[in-house]
């Protein structure tokens, strides 16, 4: 089969077109044949690799796959050959306390399809049965690739983490993202106000349409001095960021006494300076969030079913522009997801 392999850390030119052997599902696997596959951030940092952390080399990126099912092993249930399915990208273990109580992605050998074994960007992958989930409706492929990562992070980050409520004021950085763009609509099904922050007028007429009550253009505007003027100097209950460095600071300053800044990245940097004062005289919350459960995932396409939340997709592109997609992506240019059909 055809697959975008990945044998050495570094920029685009790593990324590599090549024939690779066809991979055979284990008894607890199913085989996909991959219509489309999104992009993340985190395909860029399997790519240019993560400081400390190792990634098993050669490997096949991409964790966001839509496709259907070729075969399915013995020990498979809820699936069956000729399916059209979404994959879950968190894989656990299914057996320790976490897994059985339904949080898999704070099982101690928890990992991502893409990063810690081979993904999506290929014309075949294999997955444990269990992260194949029945694509609803007419939903299609691209659609449903547009899906899993940034909509579950995003769904934890905001509910299972900072527990949203209605009439909150929830600031939203970097609207052109996927995380962001998903993060957008999930505050405004739970009636929050939601200001929403990007680096062009264009992405910010385009979180408005997905329901930002207010937006700041960041390169133009001080988003703490604006935070202060939109809420009359009070500040937000709830910042979703995965800027990192760049907002750290400020984002401190823009949460009201008992707020919550919830953070899932770093894209900008890791290392940052916190005046704890503000921490413990505003009694402020700051919550770590990485991925979330297979159980929030089907809540989530239960919703998408029926129309509440929507997937938000900038761009298709064939396999063979992986490098194309990459740049767009690492540019920042998109406003949502990046669709790669193998």
């Amino acid at each position: 089969m055809k697959a975008v392999v990945i044998s050495e850390h570094g920029e685009v030119d790593k990324l590599h077109i090549e024939e690779v052997e066809d991979p055979s599902p284990a008894p607890d696997e199913v085989l996909i044949q991959v219509k489309a596959c999104a992009l993340n951030y985190l395909d860029i940092w399997v790519r240019k690799g993560i400081p400390g952390q190792r990634m098993p080399l050669p490997i096949i990126p991409g964790c966001d796959i839509a496709g259907v099912v070729k075969k399915a092993g013995p020990f498979v249930k809820g699936v069956k050959t000729g399916d059209r399915v979404v994959v879950s990208p968190g894989i656990s273990c299914g057996r320790c306390a976490p897994c059985l109580l339904g949080k898999d992605n704070l099982c101690a050998s928890y990992g991502i399809i893409g990063e810690n074994r081979d993904g999506g960007c290929a014309e075949y992958v294999c997955v444990p049965g269990v992260n194949a989930i029945p694509i609803p409706g007419k939903m299609t492929f691209n659609e449903a690739a547009a899906i899993p990562l940034v909509f579950l992070t995003a769904w934890h980050m905001l509910v299972a983490r900072a527990q949203i409520r209605p009439g909150e004021d929830v600031l939203i950085h970097a609207a052109g993202s996927g995380v962001s763009s998903a993060g957008i609509q999930i505050a405004k099904l739970l009636g929050t106000r939601v200001t929403a922050t990007a680096g062009s007028d264009a992405k910010l007429k385009k979180a408005r349409e997905l329901g930002a009550d207010e937006t700041i253009n960041y390169k133009k505007l001080d988003f703490y001095e604006e935070v202060k003027r939109i809420t009359h100097r009070r500040g937000v209950d709830v910042i979703l960021d995965h800027i990192g460095a760049d907002t750290w600071a400020k984002n401190i300053r823009s949460l009201r006494p008992g707020g919550r800044l919830v953070t899932c990245g770093v894209t900008s940097g890791f290392e940052v300076a916190t005046d704890i004062r503000y921490i413990f005289f505003r009694r402020l919350s700051v919550l770590g969030s990485t991925m979330g459960s297979k159980g929030e995932l089907l809540e989530i396409m239960n919703l998408m079913d029926r129309g509440m939340l929507k997937p938000v997709i900038d761009s298709v592109y064939p396999l063979d522009e992986i490098a194309v997609a990459h740049r767009r992506m690492q540019e920042r240019k998109a406003f949502g997801k990046i669709v790669i059909n193998p």
